[in-house]
């Protein structure tokens, strides 16, 4: 029996760690539970200490298209109750039937979801941190959390190096008897993955369940009305940034008759449910003690019949035997109409297709290659794919229940779906997710598709009304779905700001717009000042606009007209917009025929120079420059990779792209495999510049300083290796020598560096776990989200003219916040004890406290005084009319760093009869009684110990 009382954040970060503060790192090597836990105390303490933690962020959403959901858990006595929880957006409760929602998890240390179990009987919640799918985005989590106050506080109770959690299920005669799958680490090997019960409220945890050290648990199910009777899905899975295998001998499903004390595995050669290396992920669902479901990604291939229609046309695979006289001989209409279904360059057609076979330069099997890239072996697969199993005596033996292949419901991705629920009122009627949602009414034999209008793909989750057959809550990639009557009509209930955004962007526009792409949502763009309100379903007209279907991806906007817009979806699928004329153009480099293909990352880089928008550049494994806007493209450098690495996931591809302010044609790339190159001759060469970097990182960002022509910064990644430190470099050299700037930043990998464009010493930093910023150029770092839950940020940018940081998050939409103070704190200014920013100017409103009718709410002024104080303390601010009459006061307590007082502007009790003792003047009472001060020149004096501070300010 395994003890957590000492590991699990001393009652969640209350008392200091008995852990050293020393982070020590083998390079590659996944983070230890010591090292989050430590990370995850510093930045507890970081937040309270930090001199920004004042500062508001506001989200601006968007919300209509919604974020990945992993689970629902419904209240059995009034399923207008619930809570949602979302792979990286954390979890959130309706009590309205998902009219509204109220995140929970906000003051927790992550957002990171893999499954929710709640004791309706005892208002209990349990979350299991990190998502249960093994997507490219899925995000490890911090072992257990338990609520005892519905969310209020959360104590963590183990688990800590299971990173990702499959299912929690509680006994309902009995909360404290709690069983816990997890699937362990995403990336690499650990010992803390199976089957985990506790029976003292998770105080203490058993590990009933271990398969090896790659074979976690990713389902578990129990008898509705015993228990003692469950089943558990193991899952075997090998990811790596370059390839994945989801499937292994260890994946299988075992059975406990004692609630999970001990397991027996029932999946074996002769119980007829598929053995041996090719079973993949499983899903369960138990209608009684002893019917049982399973769906299966089936990884073994499928078999060749001769009842496949072979396609009357050329197919890849022709060419890959094909003799150069066969070639010759095919009809131009037949290899043209192959040429041209395939996306190949204009310039190939027949005639010089032949032509070059003819020379020898090309030979047949280059027709083939052409198609044929990193993500190939991923689509190409002839696999079984889904199928659906049932047992009706318990396990015992299982039968095949579908009679065809279940395609176009996994597709090549069963690894990120695999649920399957069975209506507890009907024993033959049972659901599937997948990329659509499918059901059947005769036990899996035939399925019809319940993905209607109002219905994302990709689905994870669904409730099935055990009283009420038909009513369905649904989570997919686009949030929640809810239906009456059985999938024929959906509703959308899509209110919380839950989108995973992968990158964003800003244009000078006034208002300026905000662009993101973000994951299976497209790319949206929206004015900054949009509000997130359910007023558009009056009017039809949502502020934010969807300009790209797909994973949206990067973003540029031509900065003399912002209809012009580059964007695309994944592995450099990129296009020209036109906004305005409603046209998009594709702009994907082609390689030539005989060349190996390029090799595109999923999130490809783009980048139109400063110094000439009609220059766009773009990264595969190497770089293509275009100087017409994407039309023709030349290929600026060899391979800036390693090479690749043989696997069905694209790799050794550029990730990042800068080029100086400087110098045009001083251009950095950086790569997944960790290589950093540098060309000052606008790709005549190029030198690599990571040699004295950590090797084999993801650069996530590098970024050519707007302030020295020698300067670069470079963030790396260890994410894809389960390495959570956190990795910042600056060079003053060109890449010379490095200097490591991540300081004290708690472990969190990094995902994006930024320069302030006013300030030269003034950084922000974005982790897989919040937002930094630094005022001495990375000597130091401050926790900078105030407003923002611990959530991945992927992404900043700044506009400049508004001063406004834009937040990029992937899992909680965007957020933005006012700089313009940071953008004032220099050494000089952080020296003195209090430091008053100039408030702006107010316009005087004779509506100021009505509203337009009696039902509505009042408008009410403010005025937000920013201050810096070096200590922290008590301060007196007494506001005083031009003529010296006191006409509010307040006390006030400073922390050490900005403040905001702020200010309604309306008298005090006293101040309204002083005024009116010495000004003869009327002063109307508003409708929500308070009376507001009139036209005129004000004062505000701050005093403290030490402090006398005045200024002034206008009521226009």
């Amino acid at each position: 029996m395994t003890n957590y009382n000492q590991l699990q954040m001393n009652k969640f970060l209350g008392l200091p760690l008995l852990l050293s503060a020393t982070f020590i790192f083998a390079q590659n090597s996944p983070s230890s539970s010591e090292d989050v836990l430590n990370a995850l105390h510093q930045k507890e303490q970081l937040t309270n200490s930090s001199i920004v933690k004042n500062i508001p962020f506001t989200n601006v959403g968007p919300t209509v298209m919604s974020g990945r959901v992993v689970d629902v858990d419904v209240n059995p006595q009034n399923p207008t109750e619930f809570y949602v929880g979302y792979a990286s957006g954390g979890v959130w409760h309706t009590k309205n039937n998902g009219t509204t929602f109220t995140p929970i998890l906000d003051n927790a240390p992550t957002q990171n979801v893999g499954d929710i179990a709640v004791d309706w009987n005892n208002g209990i919640i349990w979350v299991g941190t990190g998502e249960n799918n093994a997507s490219r985005s899925s995000y490890a989590g911090i072992g257990i959390l338990k609520s005892t106050d519905q969310g209020k506080t959360w104590e963590n109770v183990g688990l800590l190096d299971a990173q990702h959690i499959g299912r929690i299920l509680i006994n309902p005669n009995d909360a404290d008897d709690v069983i816990v799958g997890a699937t362990g680490h995403l990336y690499s090997d650990n010992e803390e993955r199976g089957i985990y019960k506790t029976t003292d409220g998770g105080k203490s945890w058993k590990k009933t369940l271990f398969i090896n050290a790659a074979t976690g648990v990713i389902d578990v199910a129990v008898a509705p009305n015993n228990f003692n009777i469950m089943y558990a899905a193991t899952w075997e899975k090998n990811r790596k940034a370059w390839d994945f295998s989801g499937n292994g001998n260890g994946s299988g499903i075992y059975k406990s008759k004692d609630a999970g004390a001990t397991w027996k595995k029932i999946t074996t050669p002769e119980s007829g449910f598929p053995t041996g290396k090719g079973v993949g992920r499983i899903g369960l669902a138990v209608f009684d003690e002893n019917t049982v479901y399973a769906v299966h990604d089936n990884q073994f291939r499928r078999e060749k019949s001769g009842s496949l229609k072979k396609s009357e046309g050329l197919t890849k695979e022709d060419f890959k035997t094909m003799s150069a006289d066969d070639l010759l001989k095919t009809e131009d209409k037949k290899l043209n109409e192959y040429l041209k279904t395939n996306g190949f360059q204009e310039k190939y057609r027949a005639d010089n297709v032949k032509q070059l076979v003819r020379s020898g330069s090309v030979k047949p099997i280059d027709l083939a290659k052409y198609l044929e890239d990193a993500n190939s072996m991923l689509f190409d697969t002839p696999v079984i794919g889904a199928e659906v199993y049932r047992s009706n005596d318990g396990g015992t033996t299982w039968k095949k229940q579908n009679e065809n292949y279940i395609d176009d419901l996994f597709y090549s991705y069963g690894y990120y779906f695999a649920q399957i629920n069975v209506d507890p009122s009907n024993v033959n009627k049972i659901y599937l997710a997948g990329v659509p949602i499918i059901k059947s009414d005769d036990g899996g034999k035939t399925y019809t598709s319940i993905n209607g209008d109002n219905v994302h793909a990709d689905h994870h989750a669904l409730w099935v009304n055990p009283k009420m057959p038909g009513h369905l809550i649904n989570g997919n990639d686009g949030g929640i779905n809810i239906s009456y009557d059985d999938g024929a009509n959906w509703i959308k209930s899509n209110t919380p700001a839950v989108g995973q955004f992968y990158a964003i962007n800003v244009d000078n526009e006034k208002p300026y717009n905000i662009y993101g792409g973000l994951q299976d949502n497209g790319v949206w763009k929206g004015a900054h000042t949009a509000k997130e309100n359910v007023e558009w379903h009056q009017s039809g007209d949502y502020p934010w606009k969807s300009i790209m279907g797909g994973d949206g991806m990067q973003v540029q906007i031509d900065s003399r007209n912002a209809n012009i817009v580059y964007t695309g979806f994944q592995f450099g699928n990129y296009f020209r917009l036109d906004l305005e004329n409603k046209k998009q153009d594709y702009i994907q480099p082609k390689h030539e025929l005989g060349e190996t293909p390029y090799r595109f990352n999923w999130q490809t880089p783009i980048l139109l120079s400063s110094h000439n928008q009609d220059i766009l550049y773009l990264g595969g494994n190497k770089l293509h420059r275009s100087l017409n806007q994407g039309t023709d493209w030349e290929t600026i450098s060899t391979d800036l990779t390693n090479g690749g690495k043989e696997g069905n996931v694209a790799f050794g591809t550029l990730t990042t792209l800068s080029e100086s302010p400087f110098k045009f044609g001083l251009i950095y790339t950086g790569s997944d495999d960790g290589l950093v190159y540098m060309s000052q001759n606008g790709g005549g060469s190029w030198d690599n510049i990571a040699n004295s970097l950590p090797k084999n990182l993801w650069v996530t960002r590098v970024l050519a300083s707007k302030y020295k022509k020698e300067r670069v910064y470079v963030t790396l990644n260890g994410y894809r290796s389960d390495d959570f430190e956190a990795y910042i470099y600056v060079s003053d050299d060109f890449g010379k020598t490095w200097q490591d700037i991540a300081n004290n930043i708690p472990s969190s990998p990094v995902n994006v560096i930024i320069e302030d464009p006013e300030n030269e010493n003034l950084l922000f930093v974005g982790t897989d776990n919040g937002l930094y910023a630094s005022f001495n150029r990375g000597e130091s770092w401050e926790v900078f989200q105030n407003d923002i839950p611990n959530v991945a940020i992927h992404d900043l940018v700044i506009q400049a003219e508004a001063k406004h940081l834009i937040v990029g998050t992937h899992g909680r939409s965007i957020y933005k916040a006012d700089i313009s103070s940071l953008q004032k704190m220099t050494p000089e200014m952080l020296a003195k004890d209090i430091y008053v920013f100039l408030p702006e100017n107010i316009t005087h409103s004779s509506k100021w406290g009505s509203s337009w009718s009696s039902w509505g709410k009042p408008q009410t002024p403010g005025l937000d005084l920013n201050f810096f104080t070096k200590n922290s303390g008590t301060l007196e601010a007494t506001i005083f009319a031009n003529n010296g009459i006191e006409v509010s006061t307040t006390t006030l307590q400073t922390d050490k760093g900005l403040n905001i007082l702020s200010y309604d502007l309306a008298f005090s009790k006293s101040g309204k009869s002083a005024y009116l003792k010495k000004v003869k003047t009327e002063l109307k009472e508003a409708t929500n009684g308070k009376t507001y001060l009139p036209k005129g020149n004000y004062t505000i004096k701050l005093v403290g110990k030490g402090i006398k501070e005045t200024v002034a300010f206008e009521i226009e």
